[in-house]
Formats: C-alpha cells, sequence, structure tokens
C-alpha cells in the first residue's frame, strides 16, 4: 500500500506538498497546464505588483519617486521598468479566471505590496475572480534611519490587517528573515489575519556594472544551499504558530522536501529549480518523496510531519546556536 501524501494548507486539501511558486512559470496558462501535468498539487500564480496597479491607473510616477531607494520592484531600481511586465491589473485577474476553469487545482493568487493603499481592493477582485487564497509578498527594505523596527513591523502588521478585512479566502504572508524576533512576529502576523507563512522572501541584491556605472538587476537562481535558514526556523516555528508553514527557498530536490516536512513545513515550493530544469523537476521531486516514504515505512505524510522540529528534536539546542562550537571543532580541514 503506498504512503498518503495528502497535506493541508491554508485550509486546502492538497494531494502532495510540493507547490510551484510565484515565477514566470506561473504566469501564462500554458505553463500553469504544464505544471499540473507534471503533478503539481496548487499553483501560487506569479505576484500582481503595487507599482503595476499603480502604473495603470497613471500614478506609478508618484510612487516611483517616493519610494525609488526603498525596495527592489521600484522604478528605476533594481527590476525592469514596468512596460517590460506583461501582466497589467486587468490581464491578471482573466489569467486567475482562465486558470480556474482550465485546472483542477487549487489556484493562489499573489500580490506584492508595501503599503496601504488603493490597490489592496485588488485583493478583493482575486477573490471573485476565483482564486481560492491569496499570498501577500511583503517586499520592504528600510532605508530611513529615523525609521525603527517596531515601525516597520507595524507596517506589516497593519498592511496584513487591511488586506484581510477586505477578503474571506485565506491569506499567507510571505516575509523576510531580517526580524529580530522571527517567533514575535510569526505570531502577531497570525494575530493580525495571516492564514499561513510563507518562509523566505529572497530579497534580490543589486549589482554595479563597472562598463556603465549603472546598478544593474542580477538576479541568480537559488540553490539548495539556501534551505538552512528556512529549515532552521521552521523546525524552531512548528507548534509555536498556529497558522500554516510554507518554505519556498532552497527547495529543488525531493531530499530538500523530505528535510522540510521533518521539521514541520505544511508544503513545500518550487521556483528557481523549476526554472533551471522545467516541470519536470517537481514529478522528480515527487517521486522521490514517495519512494522515501515507503522505504521508511511511512504510512503518510502527516506522520512525518514536524517529527524532527525543534520540539520533537532530541537536541533542540541544535536549531537554537547550531551547536556553533561542535560545528567548528568538527569542521574538516581541506587537505593541501
Amino acid at each position: 500500500m503506498s504512503a498518503d501524501l495528502t497535506t493541508r494548507y491554508l485550509g486546502l486539501d492538497l494531494a502532495h506538498p510540493i507547490v510551484p511558486s510565484a515565477s514566470p512559470m506561473t504566469g501564462n496558462l500554458d505553463s500553469l497546464q504544464r505544471l499540473e501535468e507534471a503533478g503539481a498539487s496548487a499553483v501560487v500564480l506569479w505576484s500582481l505588483f503595487e507599482e503595476q496597479i499603480e502604473h495603470d491607473e497613471q500614478q506609478a510616477l508618484a510612487l516611483a519617486e517616493l519610494h525609488a531607494e526603498s525596495f527592489g520592484e521600484a522604478v528605476g531600481g533594481y527590476f525592469p521598468t514596468l512596460d517590460d511586465y506583461n501582466t497589467g491589473p486587468g490581464e491578471y485577474l482573466k489569467l486567475i479566471r482562465d486558470a480556474k476553469e482550465h485546472l483542477e487545482i487549487p489556484v493562489i493568487a499573489s500580490l506584492n505590496g508595501t503599503s496601504i493603499g488603493g490597490w489592496l481592493r485588488y485583493g478583493k477582485l482575486m477573490e471573485e475572480a476565483g482564486a481560492d487564497a491569496l499570498e501577500l509578498n511583503v517586499y520592504m527594505i528600510p532605508t530611513d534611519p529615523d525609521t525603527t523596527g517596531g515601525e516597520v513591523e507595524q507596517q506589516y502588521l497593519d498592511l496584513v490587517a487591511a488586506l484581510k478585512a477586505s477578503i474571506s479566502i485565506p491569506l499567507a504572508v510571505k516575509v523576510g528573515p531580517f526580524f529580530s524576533s522571527i517567533p514575535n512576529m510569526a505570531t502577531r502576523l497570525i494575530d493580525a489575519g495571516a492564514d499561513g507563512l510563507v518562509l523566505f522572501n529572497r530579497f534580490y541584491q543589486p549589482d554595479i556594472d563597472l562598463d556603465e556605472l549603472e546598478v544593474k538587476p542580477n538576479l541568480r537562481l537559488s540553490t539548495s544551499d539556501e534551505l538552512r535558514l528556512p529549515l532552521r526556523w521552521t523546525a524552531i516555528l512548528k507548534g509555536q504558530v498556529l497558522g500554516s508553514m510554507a518554505v519556498t527557498s532552497g527547495v529543488h530536490t525531493a531530499e530538500d522536501v523530505i528535510k522540510l516536512l521533518l521539521a514541520g513545513a505544511d508544503v513545500t515550493m518550487m521556483a528557481s529549480a523549476l526554472l533551471r530544469h522545467g516541470p519536470e523537476r517537481l514529478t522528480e521531486a515527487l517521486e522521490g518523496l514517495r519512494s522515501w516514504l515507503e522505504v521508511n515505512e511511512y504510512e503518510s505524510v502527516r506522520q512525518m510531519k514536524g517529527s524532527m522540529s525543534q520540539a520533537s528534536s532530541p537536541d533542540p539546542e541544535a536549531f537554537e546556536r547550531g551547536n556553533y562550537m561542535k560545528t567548528l571543532v568538527t569542521f574538516a580541514r581541506p587537505m593541501r
């Protein structure tokens, strides 16, 4: 008898815990259908950006001048100009409707922004278009030295509360790892209305072109090495945070998926792996997960989930200081 791979995320019953996260691969219907054929249990659509919505309403110039140095997606910042994006608000809502019409799996819409404004009403429009859930991707880089950490955190909480008040579908919040106390902030985000968290947002770093003396986008796809940070925090948060947990950084192989489930993730999300290897990588990871469960005599994903979290670990300190001294002492120096 094969293992039960089902999991529950944001109140949605999924066939298994491997989900394509927001990326260019989830930005058109053809790719979405390929991902479903490869075995995806749900999809997170490519994000609709706050700037796109404001641009569509002839407000992009003022917004760009206000936030030009504040976050990666701003006009004149690290990402291409708004005209380079091929999905405006109207087209995005159409993508949701088309996806719901042609796909059998849940469709999770994605909003990317930093401020409370009229653009938040698009959460409700996404719900009306048929989205099964909504992911809020908060991409905020504070640069004002007079802005305190508490003020930044409150901006997150206000944003989540405002969006949740306008929708009735589940809301996940995608955040970065740079809070002073991640467990505290995670709990407060759930209290503010989030139904789940996505760990972690990758804050893309700019580069400088030495020939042109210009700031240039420099997107590097992730590798499995980036799994360590969300793996650690997933294991720590398991049992402390009541909402769902997804991980989206560094998920490339079946082994990555298995580690995160053992740590306590409800779903694991792939982006870079799919962009690099195509939808077939999802199929490979799914088969690898199924094989590992059967070889290790697990009856279900539910049985394994969280069994190596900090609360369940025989060595909880490993998730705190990471056995700091032991790690250093046991490091094998390369042979000369």
